[in-house]
């Protein structure tokens, strides 16, 4: 089995007491690499201590988060642009729309959103897109920025049938499929079938939404597995074609050779 989980917060404190042993449970369940999508800055020497101590198999990412868009957004995104010029990423993230919580931001939001993605443009690289009750206006902004020369992924996708179309009608953007896809609660596994593996990747998105059975608890990289188990049962196949196939997809989306760990 060959996997990349595309989207985790393994340098999260939740993780300080055993990210070796959740490393080796990840590489054992067959989880060739792990991208770390940055938070704001304050997160960011978190991602560089894991990133730099699992060289080449934990890859980070470097962006603003919506929730982080606040009073001093400015100054944030300037702190966060120069830190692109430091070191090579693998993509900018974990940027987007957050209009669940608060909307007071809503405007700043999507400033700070678009000129990130005009950053992947600049720097050629593939965007992790975090997307709230808000799919319809990320695919807005990206149109806006200009879709023929972006390529992402929209993480943790929840959406309808429609916002499943909306974001394939951009032709180069992925769904992130994490935990969600297994809760009883989730209509995913329906939404999923208006589409097929070519346009998925998995994720873990930890330690948020741990898949049954695990859920309610701290989410790890491991659990990738039990997202690739369903997925095979949505789409009738093994789980080694649904590894194989979300595995190409992450290589391709993020320009990545999995053996070069």
């Amino acid at each position: 089995m060959k996997i990349i989980d595309t989207h985790s917060h393994i340098y999260s404190e939740e993780f300080d007491n055993d990210i070796e042993a959740v490393i080796d449970r990840a590489k054992k369940a067959g989880v060739e690499k792990i991208l770390l999508p940055n938070i704001d800055v304050s997160s960011i020497e978190r991602l560089h201590a894991v990133s730099d101590k699992y060289t080449g198999y934990c890859i980070p990412m470097m962006g603003l988060h919506p929730t982080s868009v606040g009073e001093n957004w400015q100054e944030e995104l300037d702190l966060i642009k120069r830190r692109l010029a430091d070191r090579p990423y693998i993509a900018i993230g974990e940027i987007g729309l957050d209009f669940y919580w608060d909307k007071t931001f809503e405007k700043e939001q999507r400033l700070v959103f678009e000129e990130q993605l005009r950053w992947s443009i600049e720097y050629d690289l593939p965007v992790a897109i975090h997307s709230r009750d808000a799919i319809s206006q990320c695919v807005s902004c990206v149109r806006n920025v200009g879709e023929e020369n972006l390529r992402g992924v929209f993480h943790s996708f929840g959406g309808t049938v429609e916002e499943l179309e909306e974001i394939l009608s951009l032709n180069n953007f992925m769904l992130g499929i994490n935990g969600v896809v297994t809760f009883k609660n989730s209509t995913l596994s329906t939404v999923l079938k208006n589409t097929d593996l070519s346009h998925i990747i998995v994720e873990t998105d930890s330690p948020y939404l741990a898949p049954v059975p695990y859920r309610g608890k701290r989410n790890e990289s491991s659990y990738t597995l039990n997202v690739v188990a369903k997925l095979a049962e949505i789409y009738g196949a093994t789980p080694e074609e649904v590894g194989k196939i979300t595995t190409e997809n992450a290589e391709k989306l993020f320009a990545l050779l999995t053996n070069a760990h």
